[in-house]
């Protein structure tokens, strides 16, 4: 059976976006930032251009801090943010569309099955450094962390009220799916995702586990009942008050026509 993680859909759905607007262009929306939120908006994106012949929609990566800085710039026309906006951010029009969470993954044949939230900061800390110390083989830990920028590193550090000059990285990743990847290809490795990019990725064959925190387990459900300790809300953002294509494009991302979409994305819609 071929195997195919989010970022193989994810390059598909580039190509068949760049094919399908092959054809003449009225309308033109650009969305950048997140790289979480990235794969719900193409696949949006497809949708909704099927239905409206004529627009082109372009989404881009990068983290949420380059959807902050792009909308703000105008170098955007929404911007694509994984978390909630903070204070200095509060200039910025924020529009709900999914909720989600942030997990510990593990390679799939790691025998740890939990970690407490200490031994967590100690592994990420540098203290705890072989997984014999948490019931797990002899073999040095691998410690994957995200790039600067990226709002999964913010909220981890938060939760776990550490610096990021704390963490003793021996990857550094940038997006979800890389973070997947160097799991899947490490089998001592440990890092935190998106709880909908790594559900995604293990109910489709990539060979890692998603790791409860406080008992509670990393799913789509805990995320959607409100029990999953770390959680988040996805949310695109605007320089001013939306109007025309962006309005629209908005109006229906928060529409129950995209629940289905965001479903299929293993992420949780905002019921209203």
């Amino acid at each position: 059976m071929i195997k195919f993680s989010r970022s193989t859909v994810l390059a598909g759905l580039i190509l068949m976006s760049l094919g399908f607007n092959a054809q003449a262009v009225d309308e033109k929306l650009t969305l950048t930032g997140s790289s979480t939120i990235a794969p719900l908006a193409l696949e949006m994106a497809k949708y909704y251009e099927k239905k409206h012949p004529g627009v082109r929609i372009d989404v881009q990566t990068g983290g949420s801090s380059r959807g902050i800085n792009d909308a703000r710039k105008g170098l955007a026309d929404i911007g694509m943010v994984s978390r909630t906006l903070n204070d200095e951010e509060k200039d910025l029009k924020s529009f709900m569309i999914a909720k989600d969470g942030i997990a510990l993954i593990l390679h799939k044949k790691n025998e740890v099955a939990s970690l407490t939230n200490e031994q967590i900061v100690n592994i990420y800390t540098g203290k705890i450094k072989n997984w014999k110390e948490v019931g797990g083989k002899d073999a040095a830990i691998v410690i994957v962390n995200k790039a600067e920028g990226r709002s999964t590193l913010e909220l981890f550090l938060h939760y776990f009220k550490l610096k990021n000059s704390d963490i003793k990285a021996s990857v550094i990743a940038g997006d979800n799916e890389q973070a997947v990847k160097t799991v899947a290809g490490s089998p001592n490795s440990i890092g935190y995702v998106s709880i909908g990019t790594a559900e995604y990725d293990s109910n489709h064959g990539v060979a890692i586990k998603l790791l409860p925190m406080n008992g509670i387990p990393a799913s789509i459900e805990t995320v959607k009942t409100d029990k999953f300790p770390l959680s988040r809300v996805l949310n695109l953002v605007t320089k001013a008050e939306p109007t025309g294509l962006q309005k629209k494009f908005i109006e229906f991302a928060q529409s129950k026509e995209a629940f289905d979409l965001i479903k299929k994305e293993y992420f949780v819609p905002i019921e209203k």
